[in-house]
């Protein structure tokens, strides 16, 4: 204190103002310290009151080694959930019945399954056999496959699933969209009626496609991809495509034989009206019937839940009686289209059919891709929604692996794309499923059907295969969704619209890639555009809040209070030196217009940035020399240990801010500012005179 204050005196006396400026700030550093840190005899300068509490210094995190710091890194990027925690401290005859239960869920819950729980997954099962049977070779239509491949695809992937999925509500087989999406993309190369054997060899591998990618995304732990489908973009484009395909099952509700190879609506309507001639009275009438059946048979159920089952037999009750009435009426002479033999037998091997030659292997791979995502999200947001209801948890990455195994396995025995579609596990949810023996149930069930009962569905009339799938279409028109995203958030409606239009008057490729450019142009807005805030104090409290969330906060005379909201990138590191360049301008001019005290300190609640690159390092240096030029004080509140470290070692700390101009929190921050502010007694009397508040 003595050197202090000899230095202090010859300083007073020196007539040079830069002398001056450098005693002020050594007074003010010597004051912050002792509110900081206190002093010896915890005494403080003489007219200032004592701080209610001494602040704690900001520390940066003990440095790392490199090694550590990726491992932790991979760690939290692949590993969120730490699948190994569980091997920690066993034996390692555990660790190999872990590892296994691990990859084979089944040898999880097998040795506890009674016959209790069978005796509720046999009546699931078979409810929904009684769905994926007509739905299957549905489907299959809609991907203008042969309709035997829907009942294979309804047998061997089941299968595959019990063994290595996760969910116990999940009922797999073909989707409506994953069907659209396969006979649309497919087509575009080859012609199903003029080469349908390459078109199926075609259609094996892009499921053999969907399956490496489906197994890779989870055996790598890259699931993360796959929530670039946001639920507004699933919403979108899932409505857009079935409106697309109930438009395009006017074909058989019709018996029209030439139709449009296109997916907009533009090219189906003018499709459906410009052959009227052609329309068949017959094929309409008893598809209209069975639409009012299948609507009807929905609405009871869904007014009187516990008659589910009522809605699940109705596709099957459908195709019995449409072909009970085309046997007996010879409808089929009358210009009602019929499926007509279906092979008899299981899957045959289709290994050697898949094609990896060009010029068609990359068709087979691009639609593998983009079909692959598509039913992987699809799956696991189905899964996911019914474990939320019976409160059990479901491993993402398994239920990958799950998928990929059994797209990859179906491709080798004859089967298209498969994923857990939402209609068949709503069904097998109601019906009081508890395993994943269900799908067992329904996979030996359609192996019943394939060894004697597909001679049976040669009179089964394709009108009421078209009035199936309008039926199952509209559940997936999510309007209610749409609705609640208009009140919730513009933006994701905006996004929903946009795949969903994209789907309806482009393509279904068109409007998946709209869809997911603007869910991404919307994360970099995000990133590239924080929100800034000012912050005020809320009466007698030390809670500083948002002064627009909370209006009747008090501005702290002197000080600028303000927040970023998201890590400082590359990205935002200009938009942020610009806004908070701008909000002291607006501040100063704020306070010129009222005539209250002049600004002083602008105080950075650094609490939401978890990070900062070289880029976002440069903007603090730059606006601490803004700052300086403004003879301003830049002050850092609650700043993380990330950020701590790199401004540490960029020497930002160190040479530019000073350690004692960082705060833990914002109400600490705020203290030792109006403690300094007080220490001062006077406002400046101007700003080229600074000395004058000494």
């Amino acid at each position: 204190r003595n050197h202090l204050g000899h230095y202090l005196h010859s300083s007073l006396s020196a007539p040079n103002s830069q002398s001056k400026t450098s005693t002020k700030n050594l007074l003010n550093q010597t004051n912050l310290r002792g509110l900081q840190m206190g002093t010896e005899d915890n005494t403080f300068p003489q007219g200032a009151e004592e701080p209610h509490r001494r602040h704690h210094a900001v520390e940066a995190p003990e440095p790392q080694p490199f090694l550590k710091s990726l491992q932790y890194s991979v760690k939290e990027t692949l590993f969120p959930d730490d699948p190994f925690r569980q091997f920690k401290n066993q034996t390692t005859s555990r660790q190999v019945v872990l590892g296994l239960k691990y990859f084979l869920p089944i040898l999880e819950w097998a040795p506890l399954y009674n016959f209790k729980l069978f005796k509720s997954d046999l009546i699931a099962g078979i409810t929904i056999a009684s769905l994926a049977i007509p739905q299957g070779i549905s489907y299959a239509k809609l991907a203008n496959l042969p309709p035997i491949l829907g009942l294979y695809s309804s047998f061997v992937p089941p299968l595959v699933y019990a063994v290595l999925g996760s969910s116990k509500d999940l009922a797999v087989g073909t989707v409506a969209v994953g069907s659209l999406l396969t006979g649309a993309m497919l087509s575009k190369e080859v012609d199903a009626e003029k080469d349908p054997k390459l078109y199926l060899h075609l259609a094996f591998t892009a499921t053999f496609f969907a399956g490496v990618l489906e197994a890779s995304l989870g055996i790598f732990r890259l699931g993360f991809i796959v929530d670039f489908l946001s639920h507004a973009t699933i919403v979108g484009f899932m409505g857009g495509a079935a409106t697309v395909v109930s438009l395009q099952q006017l074909k058989g509700i019709f018996g029209l034989k030439h139709f449009t190879e296109a997916t907009d609506v533009i090219s189906v309507m003018r499709s459906v009206f410009s052959q009227t001639h052609q329309w068949r009275w017959e094929s309409g009438v008893l598809g209209c019937c069975f639409l009012f059946f299948l609507l009807s048979t929905r609405y009871f159920s869904t007014k009187k839940p516990k008659f589910f089952w009522v809605a699940a037999m109705a596709p099957l009750t459908s195709v019995i009686l449409g072909s009970l009435l085309v046997y007996f009426t010879h409808a089929e002479r009358h210009g009602v289209q019929v499926i007509g033999d279906l092979k008899k037998g299981l899957n045959p091997l289709s290994v050697s059919d898949l094609v990896f030659t060009s010029p068609y292997m990359s068709t087979a791979l691009k639609t593998g891709l983009i079909t692959g995502i598509i039913a992987l999200a699809e799956g696991i947001a189905v899964g996911r929604s019914f474990a939320m209801f019976k409160n059990y948890n479901i491993d993402g990455n398994k239920e990958m692996i799950a998928f990929g195994m059994m797209n990859i396995v179906g491709s080798f025995t004859s089967c298209y794309l498969t994923t857990g579609p939402f209609s068949r596990s709503a069904v097998n949810f109601n019906a009081g499923c508890k395993t994943a023996v269900s799908n067992i149930v329904m996979a030996i069930a359609v192996m019943f059907t394939l060894l004697f009962l597909t001679p049976f569905f040669y009179y089964t009339p394709l009108v009421v295969l078209s009035s199936i799938i309008m039926v199952a279409m509209l559940g997936l028109i999510d309007y209610q969704a749409a609705i609640h995203l208009w009140k919730v958030d513009k933006f994701d409606f905006l996004v929903c619209m946009s795949a969903y239009f994209g789907v309806v008057f482009g393509s279904v490729e068109i409007g998946l890639v709209v869809a997911v450019v603007i869910s991404i142009a919307r994360l970099l807005l995000f990133v590239s555009r924080p929100r800034t805030a000012v912050k005020g104090n809320i009466p007698n409290t030390m809670i500083y809040r948002n002064t627009d969330q909370y209006p009747y906060s008090r501005i702290v005379p002197g000080l600028l209070i303000l927040e970023i909201d998201a890590p400082i990138y590359f990205a935002n590191a200009g938009y942020l030196r610009e806004r908070i360049t701008r909000w002291v301008d607006e501040e100063e001019d704020r306070i010129k217009a009222s005539g209250g005290n002049s600004l002083q300190y602008v105080i950075l609640d650094m609490s939401a940035v978890g990070n900062i690159d070289t880029s976002g390092i440069s903007m603090m240096e730059e606006i601490k020399k803004i700052m300086d030029r403004r003879e301003l004080k830049l002050v850092l509140a609650n700043p993380k240990g990330e950020v701590v470290k790199k401004l540490t070692r960029s020497k930002f700390i160190g040479e530019n801010l000073g350690k004692e101009w960082m705060f833990l929190t914002v109400g600490e921050a705020v203290e030792a500012c109006s403690f300094m502010l007080h220490t001062s007694k006077t406002e400046p009397a101007s700003k080229e005179e600074p000395w004058n508040n000494v």
